[in-house]
């Protein structure tokens, strides 16, 4: 995304064109920026014998799926549904980890049906559920087992995962219980250790902690496992305040586990895949007046965007042409939900803005559309994918009829 004679542009294509011709609220994924995050990520761990498995809670566009797994990507998934838009994808049952604590029978029943990879589960009930279905299936279900390594990841806490009072994986007394029992079971076969610390981390020294944890449970059981589930968690640069993961020391801290363990890692980056690629466009609708701020009224809501409202995210708002007019009040950006939480960024000296201008909420390729909703019966926005200078609709926009 850049500027070109004042107006912005996403991989050639002006932006104020496409909110014109498509109309708004409008997502649009860059399949160019796509390659490229996961061509880094590949770099990033070139060393490493590893599957890399695209967390399809992040961004569930079949499309975009597809296109991820032509480059080589498998899917992390957390639902039956996710696991059937995977493989509806076209990526390979036998790169596909099935993840989350509350697996129904039928998504069990289903997983194993479509021999995935792994089955992660993640308490006793869980694994005696696999097992009895296995049983009655006549088949020998692989699966891992998540510990919880009680691990701060130093994100926010509405996404930290790892620690004890969070509801992933099992303790270290359970895991090591859990790996006696799966080893004397004529139905399952253990595979893997799995762990998931967090999400948003831009701070490689949690995970470095993590693989010391990771070490310590492995001498501890003597057993070998054939994949080690580092899970995903890696954090981008919400902010542009060049606070990043340095990618370099994780892969050296895994590199170095890797020295003592005889194993395959699995990845599980969604946010680091997608995030960057994604932009809502949207307008403003009207500009109402305060005292010391004026409320930006944009046609984009929480429902269409819930990170904000749900986490309080931070994400880069810009205009899609430049004046060089500063305002001198705050601009609070808003959305009409009846909602006090409906809100994007509160900024200062932000480009003078009039209605209908349009303007571009940045790094929304992941947990965007995903996330997204019908409240106050708003139709979905639709979604766009660029490709160099040819557009493809992939999701339509929702038709207000269909939701009344």
């Amino acid at each position: 995304m850049k500027y070109s004679n004042k107006n912005l542009f996403i991989d050639g294509l002006k932006v104020e064109s496409l909110a014109r011709e498509y109309s708004t609220p409008l997502y649009c994924y860059s399949l160019k920026k796509i390659k490229e995050n996961i061509s880094n990520f590949k770099k990033n761990f070139k060393n490493i014998n590893s599957l890399t498995c695209f967390a399809v809670k992040a961004n569930p566009n079949r499309v975009l799926l597809k296109e991820i797994g032509k480059l080589g990507l498998g899917a992390d998934v957390v639902s039956i549904g996710e696991l059937m838009k995977a493989l509806k994808s076209g990526i390979k049952a036998n790169k596909i980890v099935f993840s989350g604590v509350g697996k129904t029978s039928e998504e069990i029943n289903f997983a194993i049906q479509k021999k995935i990879l792994l089955i992660n589960a993640e308490s006793k009930s869980e694994i005696l559920e696999i097992e009895k279905i296995a049983k009655t299936k006549k088949k020998i279900v692989s699966i891992g087992i998540r510990l919880n390594p009680n691990i701060d990841a130093k994100t926010l806490s509405q996404i930290s995962t790892g620690k004890k009072e969070n509801k992933f994986g099992v303790s270290e007394k359970n895991f090591l219980d859990l790996v006696n029992y799966t080893k004397n079971s004529r139905f399952l076969k253990l595979k893997c250790l799995s762990v998931h610390i967090g999400s948003q981390i831009l701070n490689h020294r949690p995970y470095e902690k993590m693989l010391s944890v990771l070490q310590k449970i492995i001498y501890k059981t003597k057993f070998n496992f054939e994949y080690i589930d580092l899970g995903g968690g890696m954090g981008i640069d919400y902010e542009k305040n060049n606070k990043k993961l340095n990618f370099k020391k994780y892969a050296s801290n895994i590199q170095k586990f890797l020295k003592k363990n005889k194993t395959k890692i699995i990845f599980e980056p969604g946010r680091t895949i997608v995030a960057n690629s994604g932009y809502l466009i949207s307008k403003v609708i009207y500009i109402k007046e305060g005292n010391k701020k004026n409320f930006i009224i944009i046609d984009a809501a929480m429902n269409d965007l819930m990170r904000p409202a749900l986490y309080n995210a931070k994400h880069q708002i810009v205009p899609t042409k430049k004046t060089g007019f500063k305002s001198k009040k705050y601009y609070e950006f808003v959305g009409p939900i009846c909602e006090s939480t409906d809100k994007f960024s509160t900024l200062k000296r932000f480009q003078k803005l009039s209605e209908k201008d349009f303007i571009v909420i940045c790094d929304v390729g992941a947990y965007g559309m995903s996330l997204s909703s019908n409240y106050n019966l708003r139709p979905k926005a639709a979604e766009l994918l660029i490709q160099g200078s040819k557009v493809k609709v992939i999701s339509k926009r929702q038709n207000l009829k269909n939701l009344i």
